[in-house]
């Protein structure tokens, strides 16, 4: 008779996502660098002369397009961290070992 095996949850701390506030704090620094880029984009606009400054012209109006898909883009998963969940054997479900079966032809076999 076998016994069956349960696994029970270990729940690791290194698997736990950074936290709401961490995330959006860094989404709204990125959001606020590009930003600050497009603005210094359409001051060099200004000074600039000839191919420059219609680059810098393209890039301040290209800018908040990508600021926004970024800020907005939500939570990605931490892929470097391990799985938060790790199955492992619960050794109390199996019970004691089974006794070995002395006869070599099995407990069905017809006796002597």
């Amino acid at each position: 008779m076998r016994s069956r095996t349960r696994s029970a949850p270990v729940y690791r701390i290194t698997g736990v996502q950074t936290p709401l506030s961490a995330d959006l704090r860094g989404r709204t620094r990125r959001y606020l660098i590009s930003m600050g880029l497009r603005t210094a984009c359409f001051l060099g606009a200004i000074v600039a002369h000839g191919p420059l400054r219609w680059a810098l012209v393209v890039c301040a109006v290209v800018l908040p397009w990508i600021s926004v898909i970024g800020a907005n883009a939500g939570r990605e998963p931490d892929r470097a961290l391990p799985g938060t969940v790790d199955h492992v054997l619960d050794r109390t479900a199996l019970g004691p070992p089974a006794p070995a079966d002395p006869s070599p032809a099995g407990p069905d076999s017809p006796g002597p």
